[in-house]
């Protein structure tokens, strides 16, 4: 299964209000592991970014000024995300902008959900862990992925370790390192997963006690006394 980790940053929360996509960032999986392949870009968004939105990823004005436009990038995003099963932690965000715009681009253009799966990691959280904090600094501290580079909001820093906590939270994961089938790889893999060894001592047996053989019989005796003792007829 090819699956494609996607994140945005946005000038703003709502498209409705004239919001843009300023950056998209989004890491491949294929067989759930990391094929080294991305996507990442910067985006000229035709008009100012809120302040309170540059203080959540820092991404200012004076830095996009030179960026494409959307309509230079939009056709290898779309050959990018075609076909795969996006992850995306709070879907309805991201794919709301994307469709956003797409139809400000072309109203012929598809919407995301009918060239791609998709799965939304938020609800995945939410149903594991109901009333809970499930934003992605909280799951990664709960599920011990390391976000330690991630003093701001960023589209492909946040994919990145999206892509590792999916990999965690949906078990079974196997390595996050990049795939090859080599002998290190393997050794890595070996250390993510650890499984009981074959060949086991036996558990030892314990037997009854004379003292408690008898505590059993007065007890059966005390259930035969009251009517039929099952026990004793096996």
């Amino acid at each position: 299964m090819r699956q494609v980790v996607l994140d945005t940053e946005t000038t703003g929360l709502e498209p409705k209000q004239g919001h843009r996509i300023i950056e998209i960032g989004c890491v491949e999986l294929v067989g759930r592991k990391h094929t080294g392949r991305h996507y990442h870009v910067y985006i000229n968004p035709e008009r100012e970014v809120d302040q309170g939105a540059i203080a959540v990823h820092g991404i200012t004005n004076e830095f996009l000024a030179d960026k494409p436009r959307f309509a230079e990038i939009c056709s290898d995003f779309i050959e990018f995300i075609r076909g795969a099963e996006l992850v995306i932690h709070n879907a309805p965000f991201d794919i709301g902008f994307i469709d956003h715009e797409f139809g400000m681009l072309d109203a012929s253009l598809p919407a995301v959900g009918s060239i791609c799966g998709v799965v939304d990691t938020l609800v995945m959280a939410r149903g594991r862990h109901p009333g809970q904090k499930n934003n992605l600094d909280a799951l990664c501290k709960r599920y011990g992925v390391d976000n330690s580079s991630r003093e701001l909001h960023g589209a492909l820093l946040d994919a990145e370790i999206l892509a590792d906590l999916y990999l965690v939270m949906t078990g079974g994961q196997t390595s996050l390192s990049l795939g090859g089938g080599d002998q290190e790889s393997a050794a890595e893999e070996a250390a993510v997963i650890r499984r009981l060894a074959s060949g086991r001592l036996p558990l030892p047996v314990i037997p009854a006690s004379v003292d408690e053989l008898s505590a059993h019989e007065a007890k059966l005796d005390e259930i035969a006394a009251k009517g039929e003792c099952l026990w004793r007829g096996l």
